[in-house]
C-alpha cells in the first residue's frame, strides 16, 4: 500500500480557519465531498460518530481520523494541514494541526488497518511532520507524503 493509492492531489488542503475539532471534522467532510463526490454531511457524522468511540488524536500533533462509508469501493484518504493547532482530546494532550483522515468500505477488512499502519507510521516520522508543517502549500504537502517511505513495522 503506498500514498498514492490513497490519496489524490485535490484532496489536500491547508486549513486557516478552523478552531475546534468538530469545524475540522466539517472541513474534511467538505474536502471529502470535493475530492471524492460524497456529501460532506454523510462523511461529517460518520467521523463525528467514529470520535465518540473515542478521540482520534494520536498525539505529536497529529489526528488520525477514520470512518467506514456505505458506497465506497476503495479505502480513500484526505489530508489536512492546521495553519493554527486546536484541541483534537488528543492521548498526550497536545493540539492537532495535522488531520489526515481515512475512509473505508463498510466491508473492508485488512486494507484499511493496512492504510492505518502506513499513515501512522508515516506520521510517527518526526522529520516528515516537520517537512509538512514548513510547507503549508497543498501540492508541496501531497509531494512530500508521496516521497515518504515509512518504517516497516517490525
Amino acid at each position: 500500500m503506498a500514498f498514492g493509492n490513497l490519496l489524490k492531489p485535490e484532496a489536500v488542503k491547508v486549513v486557516t480557519s478552523v478552531t475546534s475539532k468538530k469545524r475540522l471534522l466539517q472541513e474534511i467532510g467538505d474536502l471529502v465531498q470535493v475530492a471524492h463526490d460524497i456529501h460532506s454531511g454523510i462523511v461529517t457524522e460518520a467521523l463525528m460518530a467514529r470520535e465518540a468511540l473515542g478521540p482520534t488524536g494520536v498525539g505529536h500533533g497529529v489526528a488520525l481520523p477514520h470512518a467506514r462509508l456505505d458506497g465506497i469501493k476503495t479505502v480513500m484518504g484526505v489530508f489536512v494541514l492546521l495553519d493554527k493547532p486546536i484541541d483534537f482530546d488528543a492521548v498526550d494532550r497536545q493540539p492537532v494541526d495535522i488531520a489526515f483522515a481515512l475512509f473505508a468500505p463498510e466491508e473492508a477488512g485488512v486494507e484499511h488497518l493496512k492504510a492505518l499502519a502506513l499513515v501512522s507510521r508515516t506520521l510517527r516520522d518526526a522529520s516528515v511532520c516537520s517537512k509538512l508543517r514548513a510547507n503549508p502549500d497543498a501540492s508541496t504537502l501531497f509531494a512530500i507524503l508521496n516521497e515518504s517511505k515509512p518504517a516497516k513495522a517490525a
